[in-house]
């Protein structure tokens, strides 16, 4: 009776074989396997997320050019990006500066859409000094709020809160140093970002180079959309 067992399922497989393997062969070979197990799955992530998802913005809260307290949650239903500068800086933060407005300007009708300048010099940069500046650049957007607070409680939000960094240097002209990137935040408060040509998220945005400025306006009005 083994042995009739045996015979029995070994007949199964061979038909089983003959019938359904040159059909899997076939899959394979016109790349079906693919496109209906895995290609599917490709365009969701497109298609929901076409950029990535970094985190939520970590929270915050200072005080404006006009005086007003202004946090993280002042920004919900908002597009905007966060940049750190300080008024006095005698290097990258007028390029920075000049870039910002460049974008701001894109977007000048939009009224979900807003900047974030934190100060990383607020021993100097008070309401008045930044009131002042934002004149001297010729900033009227009401979303545009120049932030300033304690010193130790910003270089810590931008070093441990967003990874760019910022430090007091008085060994480099100005007496501060810092990144010249820009973070993009999303209207539900979120740190947005797209792909390098790896496929990586690149994190931030370059505020000094026109291919960075070019590519974070692209970006924002994704955003908008969503």
């Amino acid at each position: 009776m083994k042995n009739k067992s045996y015979i029995g399922i070994s007949f199964i497989i061979l038909v089983f074989g003959i019938i359904f393997i040159p059909k899997i062969i076939d899959r394979i070979k016109d790349g079906s396997v693919v496109k209906n197990d895995r290609m599917s799955l490709s365009n969701d992530i497109v298609k929901e997320d076409g950029l990535m998802k970094i985190g939520p913005v970590p929270k915050f809260e200072l005080t404006d050019q006009n005086n007003a307290k202004i946090s993280d949650k002042s920004y919900l239903g908002k597009v905007y990006v966060i940049e750190f500068f300080f008024s006095t800086c005698p290097s990258i933060c007028p390029i920075m500066n000049k870039n910002m407005k460049d974008i701001q300007k894109e977007f000048s009708k939009e009224t979900n859409f807003g900047v974030a300048s934190i100060t990383i010099n607020p021993e100097n940069d008070t309401v008045e000094v930044l009131k002042e500046h934002a004149n001297q650049l010729g900033i009227t957007s009401p979303n545009w709020h120049f932030l300033t607070g304690d010193k130790e409680y910003i270089l810590s939000l931008a070093n441990k809160g967003f990874n760019l960094y910022a430090a007091e240097n008085k060994k480099v002209n100005g007496g501060f140093e810092h990144s010249g990137l820009f973070a993009l935040v999303d209207k539900e408060g979120k740190i947005r970002c797209r792909k390098d040509n790896q496929g990586n998220p690149i994190l931030y945005y370059d505020g000094l180079e026109a291919k960075g400025v070019k590519e974070i306006k692209e970006d924002i009005k994704l955003l908008l959309e969503e």
